[in-house]
């Protein structure tokens, strides 16, 4: 919400893709220039956005690893950091003790600095 409030790019890029169909698929990634030096990326890290008949969070941890391994990709052939929330912990209902480990492999292991915020 607070990226949204800031740049509309991000937003309007995600609902048209979203819209479109085009490669809008678990793990795929789009990334919006926000700004000379500063991308906005949205991953697509869960299927719907509540729980299944079975209760099952609408994370799914594969995605975001194969997501991340895309933003790690794009971050060292930019030069680029990484800044991020605690992704797939809120409303796609994931757990951190989970999320963390993927961080770590995809962008941290490959020495591409990456800051997690926690708000």
């Amino acid at each position: 919400m607070a990226i949204s409030k800031r740049w509309k790019e991000p937003e309007k890029r995600y609902r048209e893709w979203f819209k479109s169909k085009t490669g809008f698929s678990l793990g795929e990634v789009q990334f919006v220039k926000v700004e000379d030096d500063l991308w906005v990326t949205n991953l697509i890290g869960q299927h719907k956005i509540n729980k299944d008949e079975m209760g099952n969070a609408p994370i799914r941890y594969e995605a975001i690893s194969k997501g991340l391994e895309k933003v790690a990709q794009f971050a060292s052939e930019n030069g680029a950091t990484v800044h991020m929330p605690r992704i797939g912990c809120g409303l796609a209902g994931g757990t951190w003790d989970k999320i963390e480990p993927l961080i770590k492999s995809a962008l941290a292991e490959k020495n591409i600095e990456v800051t997690v915020y926690d708000f």
